[in-house]
């Protein structure tokens, strides 16, 4: 079972969680949610959380006492992150990552943030989901959670996440279902053929065709080879060049021939 600690001042945010993905791992026992409320750790009369900053400054910090008697209450922190905009940026890769720890916390800050000493002393790794700037940690985290709740052994089958895009570094191949024929828009033939290669084969053009045309830095970092740029070739001719200047030797930096 994996344990995931949470610590905000808005507890009830997290009830979003009780549907889909993240209900059913927990209701199966693979995801223990520890949702902890950093007020009931505050000392003082009024269970305030916040102060002014040091130095000036508009807005409010989070002060160090109630984050930090927060956290050395938890049993089991094991990797705590700190969700914030400075953070590294939350890939698939990264939540692959995150999830060989059993036990995680993830503290939300609000206002301008938290006092710095509590990341300087607590906080093992700071993530981002994204370069902009948003209210407070909870809709990150809870980003994170649901992210590494599919990763958990047992809430998915591994090949429904295997399949899904960012993955394997490319994106996702369309998807059909039923009916086959919709006021003239028909599923492509091949993936009624019942041959599973064709398919495969079919859906990996896809998905390299998707990735060359919405996210093409996603095919500069992963690299590829000589077949997967005729796959592309084949479905995108006019654009034969680009393709082919993504094939690079063997030295190149930015793609690497598989």
């Amino acid at each position: 079972m994996s344990n995931i600690n949470v610590l905000t001042i808005f507890p009830d945010m997290f009830n979003a969680l009780n549907f889909g993905i993240t209900d059913i791992a927990i209701k199966k026992e693979l995801l223990n949610l520890n949702v902890i409320n950093i007020r009931d750790f505050a000392h003082n009369k009024h269970k305030n959380t916040d102060d002014y900053p040091y130095g000036g400054g508009k807005g409010m910090i989070m002060t160090c006492q109630p984050v930090i008697t927060a956290l050395e209450a938890i049993e089991n922190k094991g990797h705590v992150i700190y969700v914030s905009p400075k953070g590294k940026p939350l890939t698939q890769a990264k939540a692959i990552e995150l999830n060989s720890n059993k036990d995680i916390t993830i503290v939300c800050g609000r206002y301008e943030g938290i006092d710095q000493r509590i990341i300087d002393n607590y906080i093992n790794e700071e993530i981002s989901i994204g370069d902009y700037v948003l209210s407070g940690g909870e809709i990150p985290a809870m980003v994170l959670i649901d992210c590494l709740t599919r990763l958990q052994d047992g809430v998915l089958d591994k090949e429904a996440y295997e399949n899904e895009s960012h993955y394997n570094g490319l994106l996702e191949h369309g998807q059909y279902t039923r009916p086959e024929d919709y006021k003239g828009m028909l599923v492509p033939k091949v993936l009624l053929s019942g041959n599973h290669k064709f398919i495969s084969d079919y859906q990996l053009k896809q998905g390299l065709k998707e990735t060359f045309l919405k996210r093409i830095d996603l095919l500069i970092k992963r690299g590829i080879n000589k077949n997967e740029a005729k796959l592309i070739i084949e479905e995108l001719p006019n654009m034969k060049s680009e393709i082919l200047d993504l094939i690079k030797d063997e030295e190149s930096e930015n793609v690497q021939i598989r």
